[in-house]
């Protein structure tokens, strides 16, 4: 236990042991100034059940804990009356000083039609902040020349790869470490105050007095003060608001302080604000809390405090918990029909009886939860990836945790493709979205397969179509009549990824046969190879939400990585005729793309006419119409996603070696603008003015005039594929610029860090960034042939196949390399390493590699 480091108090109630939880000295990634804070917001939260986020400044913002996005002030209570913490200091002989714990206000903040431009606008807020980060952990630092005190707020959630579970806590951890920087000593009081909110999810509104529109939807709500072992505070729950409702649930605001705690579980009448001028002179008299017990508002104000005293140069922590349980979550499109209809529920909800629940089954666990997430964090920072892809793997990680994705009652993991401010953004884990990202499947294994589990067994049909937007309740997953060319022919590939991955061979025995179905739904007769020649030429539908007509590069490798993986499947399944054919198809295609797509810089796009497209061989027909949304002879930026998958998954090259080198050189060349002050976009714009970044097409061979919509703009997931591409093919310094490129855009002070949009917040294909970890580390890892293998370049490399993770060192020892291989969690198994280029080093039995076990031996000779 000693080397966790953390201090343990036992308290025993009933026979029950619990933890003291203080959190233990956290890492820093990046660091963010006071001119860099007015975007930050780092979600708390578990992976599928919503979050708050602890913003750059301070302030909690984005309650998005009810089943729905809630950017901004959509929801919950704004203003004056938006949660927030306090502090009170008491010194002797001196007045008493109060100020919210957040930091000062940015300039874009002053403007309002009636003087309330932002939430706690009123309070007096110190004046110096800054943000350190390493996702999931967030520091605020706070101080002012007038208070004889500095505050760091600290926020995480747990954060463990290969444990979804410990990963999926409704909770938002936070510590306010306050130090005294005078030479008295002080009575120091910290306060968390909000508002009962349940049922008010912005989804109902009314005009005030004032005309304003404002949400409703709190009725008779009820703050009560608990106890536990360990644990008191205010439970939140209403008894009038309908049980069915997506707002209906329960919330708690608890410390697992012991001395020093008061409380309100309420105020006097909000008429004219007077609710938080009752609590702010309560407060400020001398950081203690007098109760309160009538009920006098629907959303009535609890407010929770704890008092200590700080001596000179004395650091105190004062450690609060938020957690919830909301347990109706709707169907996708179910956000504007009634409650109960479409209910299909959330999964942490299984797991927890209501939030204090949550607390009183978190807090025991949380000093270890916290030491296994800084074990994690600890390793990723330690290891030899350039800072900036640690910076955009790590914190892009927030996506899993925001309402993006989310849990049904069976486990399985849903997610949309990103959320608008109070709506999720295109429905039905759309395949051809989360095929980029690679980050779910090395990061937590049975949320990956989950989703493998939903597509093959539920989205597809008889004929092998996949819908590639899945309806809900899975009894309507087939409801979406659309495959789509890219999405279809990905999921193949993820599923051969998490195969390998995982090793279990019953995972392929099980599904094989719906494998073999949605591979061979590509030779349908007026297919998108219904010829059969190895080259998508039919109606391909795509992630640029149109059909592309022809072959091209998008899908055409796609379809040549599915190929390649069928036939290993096939292989193993002991079906040579389909493993032959496979072969024989991907090589035919090969060849042909290398021929026919290739023009000497990249590989463009063939257009047939879609009234003929069915004749299917393609040899140029220069009299057809062209239909519009093309990519034609563009240079698209992701033209070789394919490619990059095929890589991660071992595969090999699906074309020339020179071909691909050649073709991202020139999205490059061509695709990069290193100022976007003079580029026209039509559409939306995630680049502007002086910024940087990857086109989605160029046209240095001349443009359509109506090309597919989406080609002037420049999104990241798209950015991350073309760099990740780089890397495997050793273009470095262009794989690090493009990166580099994103990051610089997402500052703190212009965008979110946490925060990565396309058609919504948190979009899913933002989690291409983990994709640079596995091309600089070259990793790579199959469990069916127990093998591994990294690059043989000098350093440490953080590694995790979805269920077991830790480090490899590979250091020189004479002509030969050292190799010490690390499990920091879970397991795998391992008959033979690789070095790339380097040689292998093959065990004399197979090992099983368990936490906390360390191998260590030489590839080559030394």
């Amino acid at each position: 236990m000693t080397k966790y480091r953390f201090f343990i108090f036992l308290l025993f109630s009933s026979g029950t042991i619990f933890a003291q939880w203080h959190p233990s000295p956290w890492p820093v990634l990046k660091q963010y100034d006071r001119n860099h804070l007015y975007n930050i917001a780092l979600p708390l939260g578990g992976i599928g059940t919503g979050t708050v986020s602890l913003g750059g400044r301070g302030e909690l913002r984005d309650w998005e804990i009810m089943n729905k996005p809630a950017k901004g002030f959509s929801t919950v209570t704004v203003g004056n009356n938006a949660p927030f913490f306090a502090i009170n200091v008491q010194r002797s002989g001196g007045k008493p000083l109060t100020k919210a714990l957040i930091g000062p206000l940015d300039p874009a903040e002053y403007l309002h039609y009636e003087g309330r431009p932002v939430n706690q606008h009123g309070f007096p807020r110190f004046t110096e902040a800054s943000f350190d980060a390493a996702y999931p952990f967030g520091q605020v630092h706070l101080a002012d020349p007038k208070m004889p005190v500095k505050v760091t707020i600290k926020g995480f959630n747990p954060f463990i790869p290969g444990n979804a579970d410990a990963s999926g806590i409704p909770i938002a951890v936070l510590a306010y470490e306050v130090t005294n920087t005078g030479s008295e000593p002080l009575t120091v009081s910290v306060c968390g105050s909000m508002r009962n909110f349940i049922g008010k999810d912005g989804s109902q509104y009314r005009k005030d007095w004032k005309g304003d529109v404002v949400p409703i939807g709190a009725k008779k709500n009820v703050n009560v003060y608990k106890t536990a072992a360990g644990i008191q505070g205010i439970y939140m729950f209403s008894d009038s608001v309908n049980r069915q409702d997506p707002a209906w649930g329960t919330i708690a605001l608890t410390t697992n302080q012991t001395e020093g705690v008061s409380y309100r579980t309420s105020s006097r009448s909000n008429d004219w604000e007077n609710a938080m001028l009752d609590f702010w002179d309560d407060f400020s008299a001398d950081g203690k809390l007098t109760e309160k017990t009538q009920p006098v508002d629907d959303d009535p104000l609890a407010s929770l405090a704890v008092q200590k005293p700080i001596a000179p140069g004395q650091t105190q922590t004062f450690t609060f918990f938020i957690t919830w349980n909301f347990p109706n979550r709707l169907a996708w499109s179910s956000f504007s029909l009634q409650p109960g209809k479409d209910a299909i529920g959330n999964y942490y909800s299984t797991q927890y009886a209501d939030a204090w629940d949550v607390i009183q089954k978190t807090l025991p666990q949380l000093p270890v939860l916290e030491q296994k997430t800084l074990r994690f964090v600890n390793a990723f920072l330690a290891s030899t990836y350039p800072e900036v892809i640690k910076e955009a793997a790590l914190f892009n990680l927030a996506t899993l945790r925001s309402q993006t994705v989310f849990r049904i009652p069976s486990g399985h993991m849903m997610g949309w493709e990103g959320v608008f401010d109070e709506n999720g953004s295109c429905f039905g884990s759309c395949t051809h979205v989360w095929n980029y990202e690679q980050a779910t499947a090395f990061l937590f294994a049975d949320l990956s397969q989950s989703m493998r589990d939903i597509e093959f067994n539920y989205a597809t049909s008889d004929a092998g179509k996949m819908s590639f937007r899945v309806m809900l309740p899975l009894t309507k997953a087939q409801e979406w009549k659309n495959a789509a060319a890219d999405g279809q022919m990905g999921t193949i590939l993820k599923f051969y990824r998490d195969w390998q991955l995982s090793g279990n061979s019953e995972f392929l025995r099980k599904n094989w046969e719906q494998v073999r179905k949605v591979m061979q739904y590509a030779w349908i007769p007026g297919g998108w190879d219904g010829n059969q020649d190895g080259v998508m030429e039919g109606r391909q539908h795509n992630t640029m939400d149109v059909d592309y007509y022809g072959p091209n590069p998008q899908m055409g490798f796609w379809y040549l990585g599915a190929l390649k993986a069928t036939s290993e499947m096939a292989t193993v399944m002991k079906d040579p005729a389909l493993a032959r054919k496979c072969t024989d198809l991907f090589r035919k295609g090969s060849a042909w793309m290398d021929q026919n797509l290739f023009n000497g810089e990249y590989y463009e796009h063939k257009i047939t006419d879609p009234k003929t497209f069915a004749f299917l061989n393609w040899e140029g027909n220069p009299g057809v119409a062209i239909p519009d949304y093309q990519l034609g002879k563009g240079c698209l930026v992701d033209q070789l996603v394919g490619q990059m998958m095929a890589h991660m998954m071992g595969l090999g090259y699906l074309a020339k070696p020179e071909h691909i080198q050649t073709s991202l050189q020139s999205v490059m060349k061509y695709n990069y603008l290193d100022n976007f002050a003079d580029h026209f976009n039509n559409m939306r714009s995630y680049v502007l003015g002086d910024e940087a970044g990857l086109l989605m097409a160029s046209w240095p061979k001349g443009r359509l005039n109506v090309p597919f919509p989406y080609f002037a703009e420049s999104m990241t997931g798209f950015e991350y594929t073309a760099a990740v591409g780089m890397l495997y093919e050793g273009q470095t310094e262009n794989a690090l610029k493009c990166i580099k490129s994103i990051r610089d855009r997402f500052d703190g002070r212009k965008r979110n860090p946490f925060n990565e949009p396309e058609c919504g917040h948190h979009y899913a294909r933002s989690m291409t960034s983990w994709n640079a970890v596995l091309a600089w580390s070259g990793f790579l890892y199959s469990g069916v042939t127990e093998t591994m293998t990294f690059t043989a370049k000098t350093g440490t490399y953080f590694w995790s196949n979805g269920s077991a993770w830790g480090t490899c060192t590979i250091a020189p020892e004479g002509t030969a390399s050292r190799v010490t291989l690390q499990v920091l969690d879970g397991k795998i198994r391992l008959r033979q390493f690789a070095l790339q280029g380097a040689g292998k080093h093959t065990f004399k039995q197979s090992q099983e590699v368990a936490e906390p076990k360390t191998l260590a031996f030489t590839v080559g000779r030394p």
